[in-house]
């Protein structure tokens, strides 16, 4: 079964299930995605701090 990234989905393990998820999440203003934060922040919180459609995000992310 394929893995979908969620919310509640950790930042690195988004982009463990898609490494090209790394430009949809640089296109929304996350660019430290090698950054200690990003082993600890969820996709969810991430659209939070920067602002971004988080449902808009989470379609384009799973839709790759």
């Amino acid at each position: 079964m394929e893995r979908k990234i969620t919310e509640n989905t950790i930042i690195t393990d988004a982009l463990d299930i898609n490494p090209n998820a790394a430009e949809i999440l640089m296109r929304y203003g996350m660019h430290c995605l090698g950054c200690a934060i990003a082993h600890g922040e969820t996709v969810g919180e991430a659209a939070a701090v920067h602002g971004a459609d988080l449902e808009q995000m989470l379609d384009e992310l799973n839709n790759l």
